[in-house]
């Protein structure tokens, strides 16, 4: 097919060995778990960079589908949480008085 040749992976295959060795690290290890409870799991970014090598090598469709829809899980992850504050076009009416530090009490 003459649109697989022009094709290429959404990143360069370093990038995702780049991202496994980093995620297989002790320290993003420690890190994630601190932060979400569990050890991070890495067997996508490897996934995806055995799929990049394979493109490299066999310019299978297999590849480039599992690349494709890797990269557009990742896309969709990443829009999932929204911003967390909301954006204020204009400051509020009464911005210039003093505060009541002492009111709520």
């Amino acid at each position: 097919m003459a649109g697989d040749e022009s094709w290429r992976p959404p990143r360069p295959c370093e990038d995702y060995r780049w991202e496994w060795k980093h995620c297989r690290g002790l320290r993003h290890a420690f890190h994630h778990y601190y932060a979400h409870g569990e050890l991070p799991d890495c067997g996508r970014w490897r996934d995806d960079y055995a799929a990049c090598r394979a493109w490299e090598k066999d310019r299978t469709a297999a590849a480039r589908e599992a690349l494709c829809e890797s990269e557009r899980a990742r896309v969709l992850e990443r829009q999932k949480h929204g911003a967390v504050w909301a954006l204020r076009s204009c400051p509020p009416p009464d911005w210039h008085r003093p505060l009541d530090r002492g009111a709520a009490k």
